[in-house]
């Protein structure tokens, strides 16, 4: 392929040669040829199915082909370096083992040794290759780390070319999202100031690389998420959430989310770059990314402290994000759906304001409609949250049909056993706190014995000081199935039902005891007539 790849440079360059001695002939012939080879492996090299076919091949081959590209790095013609990176860089982005097999071959030094020198080009094409070989894993990215790239990518940070900026802004993006210690070494090459300086450049490209940079360094620790706030960053991010381009939005909430879900102090921070009301906007957008991102950042905020969440409710942010549940499917709910669920665990009065702002329904609503068990699970857990305060916030919730509902996805076969567990707690949240008859008597027939004990816990609370409560438990079974369950001697159970036993007349109790009635017909058999 090679030397077909040759003679057809020589003929297109034949005719422009005339002149030229037999030496320049040569040298031009060269040239084309390779640009045509280069040229080739980078469009080859960019197509699907001919990389699918080709990560079948061994370990040797990748090798063969990395060495042939490798020594075009350092050819003299800024074209042929140009496209050999990008035909390496296409190669590592589409398959870890062939980013591998270029880590091996020694390629990165290669790649970067003139970085600083090459044109603007040659520099985004080098960010790119650097980029391909991060993504895949941490191992990589250290690989990356150890040859120095870090140094050069700052350098491109510093570059007029806002392509270059953008490039080297990504590389490092890819870098720091693996963990802590690739974040930290990101941080240690003084990326951090020229990244907060990219994302105040006028190109929105520009802008979405850096702000996602920022994201992914800020998500590991306290300590480099305060790294990026002492750079500045929080009050020229805040100022774009109300840019009108949907992919930046996404990113700055992004990177503010992550500042914010590590402290109280950093969340506080957050807050106090007047990112209220403008974040609620968010919530109401045609991108579904921006409304995911704009609840998560409030969900971060809302966690930490009941005066971070009062002041969400202070600025309409429940209702907001009420809306924004019921206006959404799937995992675009979830931030949602737990930013309801913190602020109602605070405190009784942040329950009710979530209640008052007909918070229930909605989540009522995931728990039927979701078919992912994670975002059921937080439906459940946020109505537990609701209901576990008070008689009186349990029964807001009774009300609204949860408690058959969530017992139904508890019995469900198909619920996985972490729901089943989130649902069962829920469950127990509430009915300890809940009174309200209607709503008890009702599982008292469908409850398995791992709930039953609540309910039947319940009743012997409300039944000692509710006549009409007491009429109505006989007259609707519910003192029948109490005789008719076997429990414990000694068991907290079993102290539930003796308290609703005393409850009634003693010849009650025995006419609703299982074998009661065999017993009578048994006594009419052997009675003897008085003639």
């Amino acid at each position: 392929m090679t030397l077909w790849c040759l003679m057809k440079g020589r003929r297109r360059l034949e005719e422009s040669t005339r002149e030229m001695t037999e030496r320049e002939k040569i040298n031009a012939a060269k040239a084309g040829g390779l640009t045509v080879f280069v040229t080739q492996s980078s469009e080859s090299s960019a197509i699907p199915g001919y990389l699918l076919f080709s990560v079948s091949w061994p370990v040797w081959r990748f090798a063969s082909v990395v060495c042939l590209l490798r020594p075009l790095l350092m050819d003299v013609i800024p074209s042929i370096r140009q496209t050999s990176a990008l035909a390496l860089g296409r190669l590592g982005d589409y398959d870890v083992k062939l980013a591998e097999a270029i880590v091996k071959a020694g390629i990165l030094p290669q790649l970067i040794c003139s970085l600083p020198e090459e044109n603007r080009y040659y520099k985004k094409t080098a960010a790119f290759v650097l980029r391909a070989i991060a993504k895949h894993s941490p191992q990589l990215a250290q690989a990356i780390v150890q040859c120095g790239a870090l140094e050069m990518l700052v350098i491109c940070l510093e570059d007029f070319d806002p392509g270059v900026k953008e490039g080297a802004s990504w590389a490092l993006g890819y870098i720091a999202r693996h963990n802590p210690e690739l974040s930290q070494a990101v941080v240690d090459a003084g990326a951090v100031p020229l990244l907060v300086l990219c994302i105040q450049e006028p190109e929105i490209a520009l802008k979405r690389i850096a702000a996602s940079t920022l994201s992914d360094i800020s998500k590991h620790s306290p300590e480099l998420a305060q790294t990026v706030v002492d750079a500045g960053a929080i009050a020229h991010l805040a100022q774009m959430i109300s840019n009108p381009d949907a992919k930046l939005k996404r990113q700055v909430l992004s990177a503010l989310s992550q500042i914010a879900k590590h402290s109280v102090d950093l969340a506080e921070l957050v807050v106090e770059a007047e990112i209220f009301p403008v974040v609620l906007t968010c919530l109401t957008d045609s991108d579904e990314y921006v409304k995911k991102n704009g609840a998560t950042l409030i969900r971060e905020i809302a966690k930490h402290t009941p005066e971070l969440s009062q002041f969400i409710v202070n600025s309409g942010g429940v209702a907001a994000v009420i809306d924004c549940i019921g206006s959404c499917k799937g995992t675009v709910r979830l931030p949602g759906i737990m930013t309801l669920g913190y602020v109602a665990a605070h405190s009784e009065n942040l329950s009710m304001a979530v209640i008052v702002s007909k918070g229930i329904p909605p989540l009522c609503v995931c728990l039927i409609e979701e078919h992912e068990d994670h975002i059921k699970a937080a439906a459940a857990w946020a109505l537990g949250q609701i209901g576990r305060h008070s008689a009186e916030h349990a029964r807001h919730v009774a009300v609204a049909n949860v408690l058959p509902t969530l017992l139904d996805v508890f019995m469900d076969t198909h619920s996985s056993e972490d729901l089943k567990m989130k649902t069962k707690k829920a469950l127990k949240n509430i009915l300890q706190k809940c009174t309200h008859f209607p709503a008890l008597e009702p599982l008292l027939h469908d409850a398995p014995p791992s709930i039953m004990k609540y309910i039947i816990g319940q009743f012997s609370k409300v039944l000692p000081h509710d006549s009409k409560a007491r009429r109505l438990f006989v007259t609707t079974g519910g003192l029948k199935k109490v005789q008719e369950i076997k429990a414990e001697p000694g068991s907290l159970l079993q102290e539930y039902i003796n308290t609703i036993n005393n409850c009634y007349p003693e010849e009650i109790v025995r006419y609703y005891s299982p074998g009661y009635s065999e017993m009578l017909l048994e006594r009419v058999e052997n009675y003897q007539p008085v003639l």
